[in-house]
């Protein structure tokens, strides 16, 4: 299944000449990998008091089970490692401040997982394009795969939907897909709502004297 993502006439911007050409194309691979380069950021702590969410090569194959992640060997302490690093990598991708800054740190990524791009339709899905090369690491794995991803929102001129949540106590990863770019919250019906109720209370507060 393909579905497009607008990019034209959006924020009462004039549409752009080039946004037929430009939008975003999100097919199952594409949000699967989405779906794992977001989860796999918020695995990271947040501060060196906080638990890593990739404690142990245990936990890591839980992800790769979870994910569906295909073609995956028996993993390691150093695939941990790796992983970690790339990991560190892409959080610095949704930190970037423009696209140029994205970019690059996209084509770092790509460039060192060795990408081969090639069609599969394995596992009953249609035929889909996998970017990893055979006998990748799952570190590979990931950075090509999911760095291919972010890359298309590059493209699209869609580089600020990859974002942190608003929320001041969160600030998980994720993707806005939404059609005017206005999802502020990683979870709108957990930090979301908790804004807004922290919001109406202090209203009621100050109308109360």
């Amino acid at each position: 299944m393909v579905e497009p993502l607008p990019s034209a006439s959006i924020r009462g911007r004039l549409p752009d000449p080039q946004a037929r050409e430009r939008i975003v194309l999100i097919t199952h691979d594409t949000r699967c990998a989405l779906d794992t380069v977001v989860d796999l950021v918020n695995t990271a702590p947040d501060d060196d008091t906080a638990a890593d969410g990739l404690p142990d090569v245990a936990t890591l194959a839980d992800f790769v089970q979870n994910h569906e992640i295909s073609d995956v060997g028996v993993l390691s302490e150093f695939d941990l490692s790796a992983v970690r690093k790339i990991r560190g990598r892409f959080a610095a991708v949704f930190a970037a401040p423009d696209a140029r800054a994205a970019a690059g740190l996209i084509n770092d990524l790509v460039a060192a997982a060795g990408t081969t791009p090639r069609l599969t339709d394995h596992d009953g899905y249609d035929w889909h394009v996998h970017y990893f090369a055979p006998g990748a690491s799952v570190a590979d794995h990931l950075a090509a795969d999911c760095g291919m991803a972010l890359a298309f929102f590059v493209v699209a001129g869609e580089q600020e939907r990859l974002r942190r949540c608003e929320a001041p106590d969160c600030r998980r990863a994720f993707v806005d897909l939404s059609r005017n770019r206005s999802r502020r919250y990683c979870d709108s019906r957990t930090c979301g709502n908790r804004l807004h109720v922290a919001a109406y209370r202090a209203r009621r507060k100050e109308a109360a004297g």
